[in-house]
Protein backbone atom coordinates (compact mmCIF):
# COMPACT_ATOMS: atom_id res chain seq x y z
CA UNK A 1 0.00 0.00 0.00
CA UNK A 2 2.87 2.62 0.62
CA UNK A 3 4.78 1.64 -2.27
CA UNK A 4 1.71 1.93 -4.67
CA UNK A 5 1.22 6.00 -2.81
CA UNK A 6 4.83 6.49 -3.18
CA UNK A 7 4.58 5.46 -6.88
CA UNK A 8 1.84 7.49 -7.48
CA UNK A 9 3.42 10.58 -5.88
CA UNK A 10 6.37 10.53 -7.81
CA UNK A 11 4.06 10.29 -11.31
CA UNK A 12 3.19 14.10 -10.01
CA UNK A 13 6.28 15.94 -10.44
CA UNK A 14 8.43 15.90 -13.26
CA UNK A 15 10.19 12.54 -14.53
CA UNK A 16 13.73 13.22 -14.34
CA UNK A 17 13.38 14.60 -10.73
CA UNK A 18 11.61 11.28 -9.90
CA UNK A 19 14.28 9.36 -11.19
CA UNK A 20 16.62 11.06 -9.05
CA UNK A 21 14.70 11.38 -5.85
CA UNK A 22 14.04 7.43 -6.08
CA UNK A 23 17.63 6.10 -6.93
CA UNK A 24 18.60 8.81 -3.80
CA UNK A 25 16.11 7.15 -1.68
CA UNK A 26 16.76 3.33 -2.65
CA UNK A 27 20.68 4.39 -1.63
CA UNK A 28 19.95 5.72 1.18
CA UNK A 29 18.07 2.54 2.53
CA UNK A 30 19.38 -0.11 0.68
CA UNK A 31 21.02 -2.99 3.42
CA UNK A 32 19.29 -1.23 6.10
CA UNK A 33 16.09 -2.01 7.90
CA UNK A 34 14.38 0.53 5.64
CA UNK A 35 14.34 -1.85 2.80
CA UNK A 36 11.44 -3.41 3.82
CA UNK A 37 9.58 -0.66 2.45
CA UNK A 38 10.70 -2.76 -0.70
CA UNK A 39 12.36 -6.15 -0.15
CA UNK A 40 10.48 -8.87 -2.30
CA UNK A 41 11.11 -12.24 -1.62
CA UNK A 42 10.96 -14.45 -5.04
CA UNK A 43 11.30 -18.11 -5.77
CA UNK A 44 14.37 -19.31 -7.10
CA UNK A 45 14.01 -20.32 -11.02
CA UNK A 46 17.39 -20.28 -11.77
CA UNK A 47 18.52 -20.14 -15.44
CA UNK A 48 21.85 -20.41 -17.17
CA UNK A 49 22.84 -17.82 -19.76
CA UNK A 50 25.97 -17.08 -21.41
CA UNK A 51 27.24 -19.16 -18.61
CA UNK A 52 25.72 -17.46 -15.74
CA UNK A 53 23.65 -19.10 -13.49
CA UNK A 54 20.58 -16.54 -13.04
CA UNK A 55 18.29 -16.66 -9.68
CA UNK A 56 15.66 -15.97 -12.26
CA UNK A 57 15.17 -14.25 -15.70
CA UNK A 58 14.11 -10.68 -15.07
CA UNK A 59 16.70 -8.03 -15.05
CA UNK A 60 16.85 -4.55 -14.90
CA UNK A 61 17.63 -2.95 -18.08
CA UNK A 62 20.85 0.00 -18.25
CA UNK A 63 19.17 3.20 -18.36
CA UNK A 64 18.15 3.46 -14.65
CA UNK A 65 20.65 2.90 -12.76
CA UNK A 66 23.36 4.03 -14.88
CA UNK A 67 26.20 4.93 -11.86
CA UNK A 68 25.60 1.90 -10.12
CA UNK A 69 24.27 3.10 -6.83
CA UNK A 70 21.33 1.36 -6.03
CA UNK A 71 22.30 -2.15 -6.84
CA UNK A 72 21.20 -3.64 -3.52
CA UNK A 73 18.39 -2.47 -3.63
CA UNK A 74 17.23 -2.89 -7.02
CA UNK A 75 18.93 -6.64 -5.65
CA UNK A 76 15.95 -6.55 -3.22
CA UNK A 77 13.45 -6.11 -4.88
CA UNK A 78 13.80 -9.41 -6.56
CA UNK A 79 15.53 -8.81 -9.65
CA UNK A 80 17.51 -11.68 -11.19
CA UNK A 81 20.56 -9.13 -13.00
CA UNK A 82 21.03 -5.81 -12.52
CA UNK A 83 22.46 -4.04 -15.87
CA UNK A 84 24.09 -0.45 -14.92
CA UNK A 85 25.23 2.29 -17.25
CA UNK A 86 25.69 3.38 -20.19
CA UNK A 87 29.14 4.18 -18.44
CA UNK A 88 31.56 6.00 -20.42
CA UNK A 89 35.28 6.47 -20.03
CA UNK A 90 34.82 10.44 -18.52
CA UNK A 91 32.12 11.69 -16.99
CA UNK A 92 29.37 13.62 -19.04
CA UNK A 93 26.28 15.89 -18.30
CA UNK A 94 24.67 14.53 -21.38
CA UNK A 95 22.01 16.63 -23.54
CA UNK A 96 19.97 19.84 -21.97
CA UNK A 97 17.27 19.60 -19.78
CA UNK A 98 13.92 18.86 -20.21
CA UNK A 99 15.24 15.46 -21.54
CA UNK A 100 12.92 12.64 -20.21
CA UNK A 101 9.43 12.87 -21.31
CA UNK A 102 6.06 10.49 -19.76
CA UNK A 103 3.33 9.62 -22.25
CA UNK A 104 0.94 8.88 -19.95
CA UNK A 105 -2.03 7.47 -21.91
CA UNK A 106 0.50 5.13 -23.73
CA UNK A 107 2.65 3.69 -20.85
CA UNK A 108 5.75 4.91 -22.42
CA UNK A 109 8.86 7.34 -22.13
CA UNK A 110 10.71 9.84 -24.33
CA UNK A 111 14.45 9.98 -23.95
CA UNK A 112 17.03 12.20 -24.82
CA UNK A 113 19.46 11.75 -21.78
CA UNK A 114 22.80 11.30 -23.88
CA UNK A 115 24.82 9.21 -21.64
CA UNK A 116 24.89 11.24 -18.88
CA UNK A 117 27.07 9.68 -16.09
CA UNK A 118 29.82 10.13 -13.70
CA UNK A 119 32.12 8.19 -15.81
CA UNK A 120 34.01 5.12 -15.22
CA UNK A 121 36.15 5.47 -12.07
CA UNK A 122 32.96 6.63 -10.30
CA UNK A 123 30.75 3.18 -11.09
CA UNK A 124 34.36 1.16 -10.43
CA UNK A 125 33.95 2.57 -6.69
CA UNK A 126 30.20 2.04 -6.49
CA UNK A 127 30.68 -1.56 -7.77
CA UNK A 128 33.73 -1.89 -5.42
CA UNK A 129 30.97 -0.78 -2.51
CA UNK A 130 28.03 -3.61 -3.45
CA UNK A 131 27.38 -5.62 -0.37
CA UNK A 132 24.59 -8.14 -2.07
CA UNK A 133 25.53 -11.12 -4.35
CA UNK A 134 23.51 -9.27 -7.46
CA UNK A 135 24.60 -10.05 -10.98
CA UNK A 136 25.76 -7.18 -12.50
CA UNK A 137 25.65 -6.16 -16.58
CA UNK A 138 28.05 -3.18 -17.07
CA UNK A 139 26.47 -1.32 -20.56
CA UNK A 140 29.91 0.56 -21.90
CA UNK A 141 29.86 3.38 -24.33
CA UNK A 142 31.66 6.49 -26.17
CA UNK A 143 32.02 10.01 -24.58
CA UNK A 144 30.41 12.01 -27.02
CA UNK A 145 33.18 14.12 -28.23
CA UNK A 146 34.73 10.81 -28.97
CA UNK A 147 34.83 10.68 -32.78
CA UNK A 148 33.77 7.34 -34.21
CA UNK A 149 37.30 6.82 -35.41
CA UNK A 150 38.34 6.50 -32.06
CA UNK A 151 35.20 4.96 -30.20
CA UNK A 152 36.99 1.42 -30.32
CA UNK A 153 39.28 3.22 -27.33
CA UNK A 154 36.86 4.38 -25.64
CA UNK A 155 34.90 0.55 -25.09
CA UNK A 156 38.40 -0.78 -24.65
CA UNK A 157 38.94 1.73 -21.65
CA UNK A 158 35.58 1.02 -20.04
CA UNK A 159 36.07 -2.59 -21.07
CA UNK A 160 39.27 -3.27 -18.97
CA UNK A 161 38.29 -0.97 -15.66
CA UNK A 162 35.43 -2.97 -15.43
CA UNK A 163 36.04 -6.71 -16.25
CA UNK A 164 37.09 -7.53 -12.79
CA UNK A 165 33.54 -7.09 -10.89
CA UNK A 166 31.19 -7.54 -13.63
CA UNK A 167 29.35 -10.79 -14.62
CA UNK A 168 28.48 -9.77 -18.39
CA UNK A 169 29.52 -6.85 -20.33
CA UNK A 170 26.83 -5.28 -22.52
CA UNK A 171 28.42 -3.24 -25.57
CA UNK A 172 25.66 -0.15 -26.49
CA UNK A 173 26.02 0.94 -30.09
CA UNK A 174 21.96 1.82 -30.22
CA UNK A 175 21.60 4.55 -28.50
CA UNK A 176 19.72 7.02 -30.63
CA UNK A 177 20.63 10.01 -28.20
CA UNK A 178 24.71 10.02 -29.21
CA UNK A 179 25.12 11.61 -32.59
CA UNK A 180 26.58 9.00 -35.25
CA UNK A 181 26.63 6.20 -32.63
CA UNK A 182 24.29 3.45 -34.19
CA UNK A 183 26.35 3.82 -37.27
CA UNK A 184 29.09 1.63 -35.24
CA UNK A 185 25.93 -1.37 -36.09
CA UNK A 186 26.64 -1.55 -39.87
CA UNK A 187 29.92 -3.25 -41.85
CA UNK A 188 33.49 -2.88 -41.19
CA UNK A 189 32.78 -0.56 -38.50
CA UNK A 190 30.70 -3.16 -36.58
CA UNK A 191 33.04 -6.20 -37.72
CA UNK A 192 36.13 -4.27 -35.95
CA UNK A 193 34.82 -3.22 -33.09
CA UNK A 194 33.45 -6.75 -32.16
CA UNK A 195 36.91 -7.97 -33.33
CA UNK A 196 38.75 -5.85 -31.27
CA UNK A 197 36.96 -6.33 -28.03
CA UNK A 198 37.00 -10.18 -28.38
CA UNK A 199 40.88 -9.92 -28.62
CA UNK A 200 40.69 -8.00 -25.24
CA UNK A 201 38.55 -10.53 -23.74
CA UNK A 202 40.45 -13.20 -24.92
CA UNK A 203 43.89 -10.91 -23.28
CA UNK A 204 41.75 -10.12 -20.09
CA UNK A 205 40.82 -13.91 -19.61
CA UNK A 206 44.41 -15.05 -19.31
CA UNK A 207 45.55 -12.43 -17.50
CA UNK A 208 42.73 -12.65 -14.61
CA UNK A 209 41.45 -16.34 -15.03
CA UNK A 210 37.54 -14.83 -15.35
CA UNK A 211 35.50 -15.27 -18.48
CA UNK A 212 33.04 -12.35 -18.69
CA UNK A 213 30.53 -12.96 -21.45
CA UNK A 214 30.21 -9.91 -23.82
CA UNK A 215 27.14 -8.74 -25.60
CA UNK A 216 25.82 -6.53 -28.22
CA UNK A 217 22.68 -4.17 -27.96
CA UNK A 218 21.19 -3.25 -30.99
CA UNK A 219 18.77 -0.78 -32.16
CA UNK A 220 14.58 -2.06 -32.91
CA UNK A 221 15.12 0.51 -36.35
CA UNK A 222 16.90 -2.04 -38.10
CA UNK A 223 15.17 -4.16 -41.47
CA UNK A 224 15.97 -7.29 -42.16
CA UNK A 225 18.76 -6.91 -43.89
CA UNK A 226 20.93 -5.29 -41.51
CA UNK A 227 19.61 -7.85 -38.77
CA UNK A 228 20.82 -10.82 -40.62
CA UNK A 229 23.96 -8.82 -41.00
CA UNK A 230 24.45 -7.76 -37.17
CA UNK A 231 24.06 -11.75 -36.83
CA UNK A 232 26.42 -12.72 -39.00
CA UNK A 233 29.19 -10.31 -37.11
CA UNK A 234 28.43 -11.28 -33.96
CA UNK A 235 28.65 -15.23 -35.21
CA UNK A 236 32.04 -14.12 -36.95
CA UNK A 237 33.13 -12.68 -33.72
CA UNK A 238 31.93 -15.00 -31.29
CA UNK A 239 30.18 -12.75 -29.40
CA UNK A 240 28.30 -14.47 -26.30
CA UNK A 241 24.83 -12.94 -26.72
CA UNK A 242 22.74 -10.31 -27.99
CA UNK A 243 20.24 -7.31 -26.10
CA UNK A 244 17.52 -6.81 -28.47
CA UNK A 245 16.38 -3.74 -28.07
CA UNK A 246 16.88 -0.23 -27.17
CA UNK A 247 14.61 2.34 -27.74
CA UNK A 248 13.02 3.28 -31.34
CA UNK A 249 12.97 6.69 -32.85
CA UNK A 250 10.05 6.18 -34.52
CA UNK A 251 6.60 7.50 -33.18
CA UNK A 252 3.91 5.02 -33.71
CA UNK A 253 0.87 4.96 -31.38
CA UNK A 254 1.94 7.55 -29.78
CA UNK A 255 1.73 10.35 -32.34
CA UNK A 256 -0.52 13.68 -31.52
CA UNK A 257 0.06 12.78 -27.94
CA UNK A 258 1.47 15.13 -25.35
CA UNK A 259 5.11 15.19 -25.67
CA UNK A 260 5.10 12.67 -28.43
CA UNK A 261 7.00 15.03 -31.31
CA UNK A 262 10.06 15.68 -28.78
CA UNK A 263 13.39 14.28 -29.99
CA UNK A 264 14.72 10.68 -28.52
CA UNK A 265 13.85 7.14 -28.22
CA UNK A 266 10.42 6.18 -27.30
CA UNK A 267 10.28 3.51 -24.53
CA UNK A 268 7.65 1.63 -22.68
CA UNK A 269 4.48 -0.20 -24.47
CA UNK A 270 4.54 1.21 -27.96
CA UNK A 271 8.11 -0.05 -28.65
CA UNK A 272 6.54 -3.59 -27.43
CA UNK A 273 5.62 -4.67 -31.45
CA UNK A 274 8.81 -3.33 -33.25
CA UNK A 275 11.18 -5.18 -30.79
CA UNK A 276 9.87 -7.79 -31.03
CA UNK A 277 9.95 -8.32 -34.81
CA UNK A 278 13.55 -7.76 -34.05
CA UNK A 279 13.54 -10.09 -31.84
CA UNK A 280 11.82 -12.50 -34.01
CA UNK A 281 14.65 -11.37 -36.74
CA UNK A 282 17.42 -12.18 -34.72
CA UNK A 283 16.48 -15.39 -33.35
CA UNK A 284 15.92 -16.75 -36.63
CA UNK A 285 19.14 -15.50 -38.06
CA UNK A 286 21.59 -16.96 -34.74
CA UNK A 287 22.10 -20.25 -33.48
CA UNK A 288 20.53 -21.47 -30.67
CA UNK A 289 23.60 -21.64 -28.46
CA UNK A 290 23.94 -17.78 -28.77
CA UNK A 291 21.29 -16.12 -26.35
CA UNK A 292 19.20 -13.40 -26.90
CA UNK A 293 18.25 -11.20 -23.54
CA UNK A 294 14.92 -9.34 -24.57
CA UNK A 295 13.75 -5.82 -23.52
CA UNK A 296 11.09 -3.14 -24.64
CA UNK A 297 7.74 -2.65 -24.34
CA UNK A 298 7.48 -5.14 -21.26
CA UNK A 299 4.86 -3.96 -19.22
CA UNK A 300 2.91 -7.94 -17.82
CA UNK A 301 3.80 -11.05 -17.64
CA UNK A 302 2.85 -12.17 -21.00
CA UNK A 303 4.44 -9.67 -22.38
CA UNK A 304 7.33 -11.43 -20.96
CA UNK A 305 6.12 -14.88 -22.08
CA UNK A 306 5.57 -13.55 -25.25
CA UNK A 307 9.41 -12.35 -25.94
CA UNK A 308 10.47 -16.18 -24.15
CA UNK A 309 8.25 -17.66 -26.45
CA UNK A 310 9.55 -16.15 -29.39
CA UNK A 311 13.27 -17.07 -28.28
CA UNK A 312 14.77 -15.05 -25.27
CA UNK A 313 16.61 -16.82 -22.84
CA UNK A 314 16.47 -13.77 -20.07
CA UNK A 315 14.13 -9.97 -20.42
CA UNK A 316 15.08 -6.93 -18.79
CA UNK A 317 12.55 -3.99 -17.77
CA UNK A 318 12.79 -0.39 -17.51
CA UNK A 319 9.65 1.74 -18.24
CA UNK A 320 7.44 -0.92 -17.24
CA UNK A 321 9.08 -0.91 -13.90
CA UNK A 322 8.86 2.91 -13.31
CA UNK A 323 4.78 3.10 -14.49
CA UNK A 324 4.37 -0.20 -11.94
CA UNK A 325 7.31 -0.62 -9.60
CA UNK A 326 8.78 -3.76 -7.93
CA UNK A 327 5.41 -5.50 -8.19
CA UNK A 328 6.15 -6.59 -12.15
CA UNK A 329 8.80 -8.38 -11.11
CA UNK A 330 7.19 -10.09 -8.74
CA UNK A 331 4.48 -11.00 -11.58
CA UNK A 332 6.71 -12.02 -14.63
CA UNK A 333 8.69 -13.99 -12.38
CA UNK A 334 5.87 -16.13 -10.59
CA UNK A 335 3.95 -17.17 -14.06
CA UNK A 336 7.06 -17.48 -16.41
Amino acid sequence: MLLNIAQKCLQLIGPEKAHDFTLSGLKITANTPLEWFYRQSLPNKPVSVMGIEFPNSVGLAAGLDKNGEAIDAFHSMGFGHIEVGTVTPRPQLGNQKPRLFRIRKKNAIINRMGFNNLGINNLITNLQAKESPAIVGVNIGKNRDTTLEHGLSDYIHCMKKVYEYANYIAVNVSSPNTPGLRSLQYGTLLDELLENLKQVQNDLTNQTNKYVPLALKIAPDLDRNEITSIAKAITRNDFDGVIATNTTLTRNDVEGLHHSDETGGLSGEPLFKRANQALDCLRQCLDPSIPIIAVGGIMSAKDAQKKLAIGADLVQIYTGFVYKGPKLIKDIVLKI
